[in-house]
């Protein structure tokens, strides 16, 4: 042991392997060679190999032994993390099962680089951190159904809201006791109830000719953990909100919301403007508007530490489809959009209007919803403006899109605008 040895005057330390061996033969053959000339300088190089120089390798060993322990701790901790990350995301293995045996009737990709991702939020009562919301009745509703749109330059992102009370044909679905639904006109949230999401799946891609890529489903809980991870999401608010169904209170004017406000912020319908399920879909993606921008600004992608809890709180809660279950691909999924410019991150409503027989559902508007899925469908570029902007005319066109052609030569369409908003837009501005 090092403690053991010693080093006597006129005796010279034994090197502590063959190659300190070699090392000191070597400066005892220049020495020798030096002659007279040594002087000074070869007593300075003979103190130089005693105590103070064994010592300074001993160090210098240990070092490198701590130093491959702590890189081999940080690995074995690293590769910890991210199987703990990887295991919280559950894979829906049913819904894959049941498109794919349904795969000659959906949509075929046309923009191979673009991604359609359906975005699912359950109300889901089940597990302890959902049973406050209401009693767990064994179902799950889909009040909240995005489809993102990721241009195949990772340039622009375009997310659409689907209404809960839109009035689509949903196919005959699989139900979750193997039983099959009938094909029925129903409004759209029927077909998570009753079939899924594989059920949503096929219904969206019916409606808009989209093939939908991946999907996730995130519950309450999952939501509000998300919130909280970034230290909570900063809205601005018009009016002062005091909703006992959302169990939110809130004062008008800048507020930064926790996860359990946010979640209330979202849900909340009857208490806040006109108490439309329209209304608050557009209070959701201001919300979502702000949280994007939340994660953008405070480096929360590149920062390890700071995406972690992020990740961990996400995936605690939610289930995707095979394409998408592991930590790997939402790495690259996040990675494609942390440069996406905040105003080219989208927020808008598919065109509707109240059903004509029943003023409580919803139905598309012709030939906006259509211009909107084929632009979504090509990868072409989607516009959105305020809704306090000019209306768009009924083509999807905004009147600033209309510009005289050139003499003599044909004009590009016009890039079709729609109301919507963008996560750089400030509410309080």
């Amino acid at each position: 042991m090092d403690a053991d040895v010693t080093d006597s005057a006129g005796t010279p330390s034994r090197p502590d392997n063959p190659a300190e061996e070699d090392e000191a033969k070597d400066r005892a053959t220049e020495g020798e060679g030096d002659g007279e000339g040594e002087g000074q300088g070869g007593e300075a190089r003979r103190a130089g190999a005693g105590p103070d120089a064994n010592d300074a390798r001993r160090w210098l060993r240990w070092t490198a032994l701590g130093a491959s322990f702590v890189l081999l701790l940080a690995a074995g901790v690293g590769s910890w993390l991210y199987r703990k990350l990887d295991g919280n995301i559950t894979t829906d293995t049913t819904a894959a099962a049941e498109l794919e045996a349904y795969e000659k009737e959906r949509p075929t990709p046309i923009a191979v680089d673009a991604q359609n991702i359906l975005l699912i939020g359950s109300d889901t009562r089940s597990g302890k951190d959902n049973r406050k919301y209401g009693p767990d009745k064994g179902t799950q509703r889909s009040d909240t159904t995005i489809l993102l749109h990721l241009a195949g330059d990772r340039k622009s992102a375009t997310a659409v809201s689907l209404p809960r009370d839109l009035m689509v044909e949903i196919p005959s679905c699989r139900k979750p006791d193997g039983s099959r639904t009938k094909k029925q006109f129903t409004q759209f949230n029927s077909a998570f109830e009753s079939g899924g999401t594989a059920c949503t799946i096929r219904t969206v891609e019916r409606l808009t000719g989209i093939r939908v890529d991946h999907h996730m489903v995130i519950d309450f809980a999952g939501f509000k953990g998300m919130v909280d991870a970034v230290n909570g999401v900063e809205i601005c608010l018009k009016e002062p909100i005091d909703d006992d169904d959302a169990l939110l209170r809130l004062d008008k004017g800048r507020q930064k919301l926790n996860g359990e406000q946010a979640l209330g912020f979202v849900r909340a319908r009857k208490t806040i403007g006109d108490g439309s399920d329209t209304e608050r879909m557009e209070r959701q993606q201001r919300f979502l508007g702000a949280l994007v921008n939340k994660v953008q600004s405070n480096g929360v992608l590149l920062n390890p530490t700071r995406l972690y809890p992020v990740l961990d709180e996400a995936t605690k809660s939610l289930t995707t489809d095979p394409g998408l279950n592991s930590l790997k691909d939402l790495y690259n999924l996040v990675r494609g959009m942390r440069d996406i410019p905040t105003e080219q991150v989208q927020f808008m409503t598919v065109p509707r209007q109240p059903y004509a027989r029943d003023p409580n559902r919803d139905e598309l508007v012709e030939p906006d919803a259509g211009r909107l899925f084929e632009q979504l469908r090509e990868d072409a570029p989607v516009s959105v403006v305020p809704a306090s902007s000019e209306k768009p005319d009924k083509d999807g066109r905004s009147p600033a899109d209309e510009k005289p052609d050139d003499v003599g030569s044909e004009s590009p369409a016009p890039t079709p605008t729609f109301t919507g908003s963008n996560a750089a837009t400030d509410e309080c501005e």
